[in-house]
């Protein structure tokens, strides 16, 4: 069997496939909304109560869902046709940011709406991956997912700056109002423009079928070494990211050039996913494990303390290196059993969130009694043993 032509499994070939552009089309606008909301979330409540932990506990309450609704509710997303279910979970997201515009909403109620729209992302995206799988022949699979990718980091580069300046602009209840509003969007754009796909159908009811998939992904080798590989990288790359203020302080530099940091980041992965997909199947392949390895080797450079400038080209590279997951996928869809690719890409999704927010939590905790620059190039050096165990044993199954 021939590899496609490089130029046939682009952005643009992806495009082309009848209902995709409507699919990326949603993912965008719902991602500027989703971004745009944290920002003004998190003003909104320090405007009411002063309290930078209550702040903070906004963004705690975008990731922490992720472990729940990953897990027990992970069945959903192979139980019903994934148009509908994309729908009504834009719907039900809108509706829960649209009660947060009650005047003088108390705080532990925002939050607590915050929660719930938490619940139904890794829902959402496991859909929106699994109806990848019946929209897309398989050879474009990994460009697609690899688009999303894209989009989401285009989003979180420009939405938090632009969020900021939109909340001085116009206040954080009508940024609220706009993520209403691209929800929406998103439910129209996939009802209207996007075809039906079935659903694979699971027996039991939601948890008993959510149980199984769990048992299914971590007592079957091949896809839980693949799973715990695409968690492992990210958890360990992430860590700079956590660090980013507290390593500008420590350079000398003033806590604003942190954001030279968290761009660097972004970018690099941008530009890693854009180059990855010109790149031929067999090519990603032979590329998995330095892919790996670049995006873990630039933290362990942190032990000699790089000015800000470099660090951010060190983690541009690190971002360049999760390009990785485009040799990954294929292996995920040929390891998996179809009637499980629901649950799959919900849990790998909220499993992916959930230890990022371990790791950076635990990297702040071990930052404060360690210099910065160390506690970076010690998870490097973590990472680089890590993937390399488990690229190991992935390789060697496939």
């Amino acid at each position: 069997m021939t590899s496609p032509p490089i130029a046939a499994t682009g952005y643009l070939t992806v495009l082309r496939v009848p209902g995709l552009r409507a699919v990326f089309a949603a993912h965008a606008v719902s991602m500027v909304g989703t971004v745009a909301a944290q920002v003004a979330l998190s003003i909104l409540v320090f405007d009411r109560t002063g309290s930078p932990l209550l702040s903070a506990l906004v963004l705690a309450c975008s990731f922490l869902p992720y472990a729940l609704g990953g897990t027990l509710l992970s069945s959903i997303a192979d139980r019903y046709p994934a148009r509908p279910l994309l729908v009504t979970c834009d719907l039900l997201s809108a509706g829960c940011i649209a009660v947060m515009l009650i005047p003088d909403l108390p705080v532990p109620a925002l939050l607590g709406l915050l929660l719930l729209t938490g619940l139904i992302a890794p829902i959402f995206a496991g859909a929106r991956s699994a109806s990848l799988t019946q929209l897309l022949p398989a050879e474009l699979f990994p460009t697609g997912r690899s688009l999303l990718r894209a989009i989401s980091q285009i989003t979180v580069l420009s939405g938090f700056a632009l969020g900021a300046v939109a909340v001085a602009a116009v206040g954080p209840t009508w940024l609220l109002a706009l993520d209403v509003v691209t929800f929406a969007l998103s439910a129209l754009l996939i009802r209207f423009g996007t075809p039906s796909t079935p659903a694979p159908g699971t027996g039991g009811n939601t948890l008993q079928a959510s149980r199984e998939g769990l048992r299914y992904l971590f007592t079957t080798p091949k896809v839980r070494n693949l799973l715990l590989l695409t968690w492992a990288a990210p958890a360990f790359s992430a860590v700079p990211d956590g660090l980013a203020v507290a390593y500008a302080a420590q350079t000398g530099a003033a806590a604003s050039a942190a954001g030279a940091l968290f761009t660097g980041y972004a970018a690099g992965t941008v530009l890693g996913e854009l180059v990855g997909t010109r790149l031929a199947p067999r090519t990603r392949r032979r590329l998995l494990v330095p892919l790996l390895l670049a995006t873990q080797l630039p933290a362990v450079v942190f032990v000699f303390t790089p000015s800000v400038a470099s660090a951010a080209l060190l983690l541009a590279v690190s971002g360049c290196g999760h390009a990785f997951n485009q040799a990954v996928d294929p292996m995920i869809l040929a390891a998996a059993d179809p009637a499980y690719r629901g649950r799959l890409f919900t849990v790998q999704t909220s499993g992916m969130m959930t230890v990022q927010g371990l790791t950076i939590a635990l990297a702040g905790a071990v930052g404060t009694f360690v210099r910065p620059n160390l506690t970076i190039a010690f998870a490097g050096v973590l990472g680089v043993l890590t993937v390399l165990v488990l690229a190991r044993k992935v390789v060697s199954a496939n």
